[in-house]
């Protein structure tokens, strides 16, 4: 089947902005190809720093003739509505069929070449392509990442006539910036187009060249008896900084080592793109770094090695310099000093401000969770203090991090180090959670400071956009929350925000409308993360309420457990039979509890006893968090549940009786309430 093949040659894309450009490429071409009736095999995109190719496999040489049917007006309709449809589809009235009192044009739409309809299409995606940052070259009028300055286009073999802005489609491409002949390479389909690539030092596929990446710095690690640490956002990185990526061990001065590794690591990495080795004995680092060139050095890259050791240490001999600078006594007072005069943001203060607020939250929040409310306050204090670091100031990255080390080496209690370390934690899905009940106090008090205040001064996130990461703020605290298993209502941290807010330069909503806003906000990311972990959907609905997220876990888990039994079926039936008669009952009921009278009928008197009995059992359970054995309590009520309905009329003559019977139903109905609303489960 014919092969469509397509380059866009440019000059050099950012890393970062290449695995998106592939994906856009493939989505892109794909849709419009779909759009024309056009299918296909496979669809693939391929991209490194200087291209961006697709390669189509099974396309039809041809585009089948189809027929198209527009719906016209109403038989009778107004003239004016007529002939705009005529103009519309291009016809006139007696070229239209009248089907059931509605006109219809059916228009014939004759098969095309495929090689015909295809420059449209790419002409369609370049000017389209959704770039998250782009430019003009020269005097052409569409944007691109880097300017272009080859297409090639070929289909089933053939050069597709192309043309854009002086760029003119041909069978051409080019190697290896330096490693490869210099010249255009003509190719005829994809299978010579990689070969000819890969002859000229160039591996087209990014994952191919991240493999290989991998291998040979493991390798050369290996050799040398130390070993690669791994880094997934490096190695992807450096994989679109190269088309024929060569990885070099280099090294440097041992007396760097006394930095502690994070500062090592990120300067490294965050300047270099140089991935840090580890000694394989002691699994501390080594003096080793990886480089990976884009050129085979002919020295074995002796001068490679030897000049990015002299940037390196340059970088570090920085290091060194603001860690003996930060390290100095007084440096935390000072450094807080200097937060009154940072700002946070402009509607909730300074850092000194934040400070305040999530030094009393931390207290607050520690009083709750049995850790020592002191070392949380004085944790909180210090954990910003860091920002105003000079190590901080040139690796932002670092925040949080340096402060422990600082706080170590000022001998402070260890739980306050620890708290300072990780209190930005988790940062992410693949972020552990701060370990110790000081830390995640710290943690918890920092990020509702986050989410609470943004709320209170309107700043919330609307649709896609969330500036200030209030989502992720969100999601770190119900998994702070939920792996510590702490029992601490949202509404109450709400609250304890709006107590320790102190004086803003902006006034703050209502609390009952931000904590209102804020626990629908925690149900959304809860549920959510729940039903991706396999949650009943219907379970979740009848069990969300209460603000206390360890205990609607209890209560979910519970539920799931007792409905997938004998004793579930029995508890959802009598509840669905109770609860049917009460929906269908327009009686208002004067009793606040069901109660015996004169002349009761049996059948009743055994219920209503049963229920009685039932009552203090199930609000035990409940009081111990035993969720299971309370719905079991009630399941046990089924038979005679059965019993009374079958036996007794309940919307009986009686008015008074009749009250009492459906009281009774209520009864049983309220007993499962401070559980879940049974009602909403399949």
């Amino acid at each position: 089947m014919p092969q469509l093949l397509i380059e866009l040659f440019s000059e050099e894309i950012p890393a970062r902005m290449q695995p998106g450009a592939a994906r856009d490429f493939e989505r892109l071409f794909g849709a419009r190809l779909t759009a024309s009736g056009l299918t296909s095999e496979s669809i693939k995109a391929y991209v490194g720093p200087r291209r961006l190719a697709l390669v189509v496999e099974g396309l039809p040489v041809e585009q089948a003739a189809v027929t198209e049917e527009v719906k016209g007006p109403k038989d009778g309709a107004p003239e004016q509505a007529m002939a705009g449809f005529l103009r519309k589809v291009g016809l006139s009235q007696d070229q239209l069929v009248l089907e059931n009192g509605v006109w219809m044009a059916r228009i014939e739409k004759p098969g095309r070449r495929t090689i015909d309809a295809l420059p449209d299409m790419l002409r369609e995606v370049i000017l389209a392509f959704p770039w998250p940052k782009s430019m003009r070259s020269g005097t052409s009028n569409f944007r691109w990442v880097r300017p272009l300055k080859r297409i090639l286009f070929l289909f089933d073999g053939q050069i597709v006539p192309f043309e854009l802005e002086g760029l003119t489609a041909a069978n051409l491409t080019e190697g290896h910036r330096f490693l490869g002949s210099g010249k255009a390479l003509t190719v005829s389909d994809f299978s010579s187009y990689q070969k000819a690539l890969a002859e000229n030092s160039v591996i087209l596929d990014h994952a191919e060249r991240q493999a290989f990446i991998l291998k040979e710095a493991k390798a050369i690690c290996e050799d040398a008896g130390c070993e690669l640490i791994e880094d997934q956002g490096l190695l992807e990185e450096v994989a679109g900084l190269n088309e024929f990526p060569m990885p070099i061990l280099g090294d440097m001065d041992p007396q760097f080592l006394a930095l502690p590794p994070e500062v090592i690591r990120t300067s490294m990495r965050t300047h270099q793109k140089y991935f840090a080795v580890r000694n394989t004995a002691t699994g501390k680092m080594a003096p080793h770094f990886v480089i990976v060139a884009n050129i085979r050095a002919s020295d074995g890259g002796a001068e490679i090695k030897r000049g990015n050791a002299k940037v390196l240490s340059a970088r570090l001999s920085d290091g060194v310099f603001f860690w003996n600078e930060d390290n100095k006594t007084g440096n935390f007072d000072l450094w807080l000093q200097r937060l009154k005069g940072t700002t946070f943001h402009v509607k909730l203060g300074t850092m000194a401000q934040r400070v305040e607020r999530i030094s009393a939250l931390a207290a607050h929040i520690a009083g709750h969770i049995g850790a020592d409310i002191e070392t949380a306050r004085e944790a909180a204090r210090l954990a910003k203090a860091d920002l105003a670091s000079k190590m901080v100031g040139e690796f932002p990255e670092l925040q949080g991090v340096m402060g422990g080390y600082y706080a170590d080496a000022l001998k402070l209690k260890p739980e306050i180090a620890d708290a300072i370390r990780e209190h930005y934690k988790p940062q992410g899905p693949s972020d552990s959670v701060p370990t110790g009940k000081v830390s995640a106090a710290v943690a918890l008090a920092d990020k509702i400071d986050t989410l609470v205040g943004f709320f209170a001064v309107g700043e919330k996130p609307t649709g896609s956009k969330d500036p200030y990461a209030l989502r992720r703020s969100a999601l770190g605290i119900l998994r702070i929350i939920r792996e510590q298993s702490m029992s601490l209502p949202l509404g109450e941290l709400v609250n304890a925000w709006y107590s320790s807010r102190g004086e803003l330069p902006v006034e703050v909503q209502a609390v009952e409308t931000v904590g209102t806003e804020i626990l629908a906000f925690f149900a959304e990311r809860l549920k959510v993360q729940l039903r991706d972990e396999g949650r009943r959907y219907d379970v979740l609905e009848a069990t969300f309420g209460s603000d206390d997220v360890v205990n609607t876990l209890s209560r979910i888990e519970a539920v799931e457990a007792v409905a997938a039994t004998p004793e579930g079926e029995d508890l959802l039936t009598l509840h669905k039979r109770a609860a049917n008669i009460l929906a269908a009952s327009k009686t208002e009921l004067p009793h606040a509890t069901p109660r015996s009278y004169d002349g009761i009928d049996p059948l009743e008197k055994t219920l209503l006893e049963a229920l009685e009995k039932a009552r203090p059992m199930v609000q035990s359970h409940i009081s111990e968090e035993n969720y299971a054995g309370a719905l079991k309590s009630i399941a046990a009520l089924r038979q005679k549940v059965d019993i009374f309905l079958d036996g007794v009329l309940v919307n009986a003559d009686d008015e008074d009786v009749k009250a009492n019977r459906l009281a009774i139903l209520r009864g049983v109905c309220e007993l499962s309430a401070p559980i879940a609303d049974l009602s909403k489960i399949a």
